[in-house]
């Protein structure tokens, strides 16, 4: 029984040690995200961001198996894609979609359903058939498993809300945009929590 429990704490000890390293890449990357889309001039942020997606396929290439790290650099895609724009645009986000598909896989729930709330997201932005791969039918199927999943998170709220105003469905997005705005500060996250909050009060003014 000793030699059990020594060999499950030496076990747990080891994966702690190996997480220790993802986690740290991870908050580099939502970091500097959040640094660039909400404290960096508009007219710096492609360049900025088209620099931290090649630093993100690095990560990824560190940690090929993380659900969190692709689900990171999805998220740094199709933000690079929206400051793009274009045609050049559209394989970014495919490129984002893919991983995005592929963390579900590995972990439905990594940070919080995450990846519910970004790939149902680009499914109502991205233009549909023959151009792009957007569905709104798909888009509120994952939007609405991200608040299944993350039912208070302001991102879900936000990106659900977002698309009901997008579906003329004011009052159900005006409920969601003032939960979203009830949500419980993140640790680390200040810059991103307080820009979000910033769009949720610009999209409340315009209902």
């Amino acid at each position: 029984m000793k030699k059990l429990l020594i060999t499950t704490a030496l076990t747990l000890f080891s994966m702690c040690i190996l997480a220790a390293p993802v986690d740290d890449a991870r908050i580099a990357l939502q970091t500097e995200w959040a640094q660039i889309k909400y404290e960096t001039d508009k007219d710096q942020q492609e360049a900025m961001f088209k620099a931290l997606a090649e630093r993100s396929e690095t990560t990824l290439a560190a940690f090929p198996n993380s659900a969190e790290i692709m689900i990171w650099r999805a998220i740094i895609l199709s933000t690079y894609a929206g400051e793009k724009g274009g045609l050049g645009a559209l394989g970014l986000v495919k490129d984002a979609k893919k991983l995005l598909e592929t963390s579900i896989e590995i972990d439905p729930t990594a940070l919080q359903g995450s990846a519910y709330t970004s790939l149902g997201s680009l499914y109502y932005q991205v233009p549909g058939w023959p151009i792009g791969f957007g569905s709104d039918k798909k888009a509120k199927a994952f939007l609405e498993k991200s608040l299944e999943i993350n039912p208070d998170g302001i991102d879900s709220n936000f990106f659900n809300a977002d698309f009901l105003i997008e579906q003329n469905k004011k009052a159900e997005a005006k409920a969601l945009l003032e939960h979203a705005l009830e949500a419980a500060p993140r640790p680390g996250r200040e810059s991103a929590d307080k820009g979000r909050r910033l769009e949720i009060q610009a999209l409340l003014e315009k209902l």
